[in-house]
């Protein structure tokens, strides 16, 4: 199974009410292993689909998951410029269901890491 994690702000706190990476997309993709308990954690995640990140002073920070296939996948690997250093999150969502600080993520099991 392929998802995706596409980076928005839906918050802006910034002095024009814009975000420097507004107009570009942030997506990574991840291949999950086929064990039960993946393809429960995974659906789990599907299920709930955006997940909102408050970073307290204004700004917030959404990922929408969607589950792809390989087609869809390799367009968004080409388009994608990164997550904007915000790859911490997907590991939070993947370990914990939600964003939590980044202290707290580690490596999960069961999913191959984008190289």
């Amino acid at each position: 199974m392929i998802l995706s994690f596409t980076l928005s702000m839906p918050n802006v706190a910034s002095w024009n009410g814009e975000w420097s990476g507004e107009g570009k997309l942030y997506a990574i993709v991840k291949n999950f292993g086929r064990s039960k308990k993946t393809a429960e954690k995974v659906q789990a995640i599907l299920d709930k689909g955006y997940f909102r990140y408050n970073f307290g002073d204004g700004w917030s920070a959404g990922v929408t998951v969607k589950e792809v296939d390989v087609k869809e996948a390799a367009k968004i690997r080409k388009k994608s410029a990164g997550f904007f250093g915000y790859n911490w999150m997907i590991d939070s969502i993947i370990q914990d269901g939600i964003i939590t600080v980044p202290s707290e993520c580690k490596h999960v099991e069961g999913v191959e890491e984008e190289k």
